[in-house]
């Protein structure tokens, strides 16, 4: 196998977006916790009343600020509020992974100024018929017991389904509040079904636990907070659609829709559910479920495991290949739970294993049939939350350098490695 990647010219550029970020993140979330406790629910809690705000895992920009600041009006305004982890099966389902999880983040009870509870206790608060089964309704027990919910969550396109509610509100109330046997049950139901269900499940817990209002937080390309929005009960159903509509607007794209070869700098849960999002990578790996037309990447290499994942390399399927190091921290107890949770277990198939990164690198232009490098297409990213600022080889560069929101941020260099073959970026 011959060795080429040392000969692979790339350019940094950015890539500029035009949606503009929250500049006060006390005042947004003071405001919208006032617009959420204009529910017919709120009305009715007293000074002093208990109120739960959920904690997720997901890499949601500010997520510790937006907390603290819910927190915080909350308190304000004469409750007593308390955050509690509502992330379905991560963390095992167990209260010693999510506090593991969620001090990671740093949603500690110090930071975020109120308790913080981990459990894996859930009441069944519903059933009902659907798709020729019996359904039941969970939700975290800890929740039901206080007097009120507010739903603080990220509205996005999914990582596995379309339809008219995907990542938001109802998707934490169905899967996040649901922890292990919610999650497990949504996900029971396979690929066909969990579009449909999002509004069954989620209204369900919207009637039947005390939720009085949710945060919903929509994020540009550059991976900023750019609305926070408090939606009282009574509106969540209505409103989170079209907050879903504006999100899909504010969604990052990389520069080129295909190419030959997209190295990922670092896969994980705090960056997408999927390890790597399905949205920029273009690859879904559902059985029976369509790959989409767009993006379209010959070869996807991934060469980390982000530390906040604590083994759970969930989307290590997505790719074709990776390094011996991102095996190595794999928690195969993790990966599997959550995989086999979902039913998508080609999402925990390891890929082609190669020793370091630039031995990956060489093998996929090798593979790809390409002598000039100058020809290769190719992009690398830190992630697929962070696609503003990249590396792209010649051939793309000489594609998109005339575009009005591209940006050579420095002079093009050959790909470097260090000793131990390690990108350097």
């Amino acid at each position: 196998m011959s060795d080429k990647a040392g000969s692979i010219q790339v350019y940094p550029i950015k890539v500029h977006s035009q949606s503009p970020a929250v500049e006060d993140m006390a005042h947004s979330v003071g405001k919208a916790v006032d617009t959420l406790l204009n529910g017919s629910r709120s009305r009715n809690l007293q000074p002093g009343a208990s109120v739960a705000v959920t904690a997720g895992s997901r890499g949601i920009a500010n997520y510790v600020e937006i907390l603290r600041c819910t927190v915080s009006a909350l308190k304000a305004r004469g409750f007593q509020p308390f955050v509690f982890a509502a992330m379905g099966t991560h963390g095992r389902g167990e209260a010693e992974g999510q506090r593991e999880i969620l001090d990671s983040m740093g949603m500690t009870e110090n930071v975020l100024g109120c308790p913080v509870s981990c459990s894996s206790e859930v009441e069944q608060i519903d059933e009902f018929d659907a798709f020729g089964r019996r359904i039941p309704v969970y939700c975290a027990k800890e929740a039901l017991q206080a007097d009120g919910i507010v739903v603080v969550n990220r509205v996005k396109p999914h990582t596995s389904f379309r339809g008219e509610y995907e990542s938001g509100l109802l998707k934490m109330m169905t899967v996040g509040m649901g922890r292990a046997k919610g999650a497990d049950m949504f996900h029971s139901l396979g690929a066909t079904h969990l579009a449909d269900m999002i509004p069954l499940i989620g209204g369900s817990v919207l009637r039947q636990a005390p939720v009085i209002g949710g945060l919903a937080v929509l994020e540009n390309a550059k991976e900023q907070t750019t609305v926070v929005e408090g939606i009282p009960d009574d509106r969540i159903m209505e409103r989170e659609k079209a907050l879903l509509e504006l999100a899909k607007s504010f969604m990052p794209r990389l520069p080129v829709d295909k190419a030959d070869l997209l190295i990922v700098g670092e896969m994980g849960k705090n960056y997408s559910g999927t390890g790597m999002d399905t949205n920029i990578i273009g690859r879904m790996r559902i059985q029976g479920v369509p790959e989409p037309a767009n993006p379209f990447f010959t070869y996807i290499g991934v060469l980390r495991l982000s530390e906040p994942s604590h083994g759970n390399a969930t989307g290590i399927g997505l790719a074709d290949m990776t390094t011996q190091t991102l095996v190595d921290d794999i928690d195969k107890t993790a990966m599997y739970l959550n995989c086999a949770t979902s039913g998508f277990i080609i999402r925990a198939a390891v890929p082609m294993t190669f020793a370091h990164d630039r031995a990956l690198i060489a093998a996929a232009v090798d593979m790809l049939r390409i002598d000039d490098t100058s020809q290769l297409r190719m992009l690398l990213i830190r992630s697929t939350l962070h696609i503003e600022h990249l590396w792209v080889s010649e051939a793309v560069y000489e594609e998109v350098k005339n575009e009005p929101h591209i940006e050579l941020t420095d002079d093009p260099k050959l790909l470097a490695f260090d000793e131990a073959g390690n990108l350097i970026w």
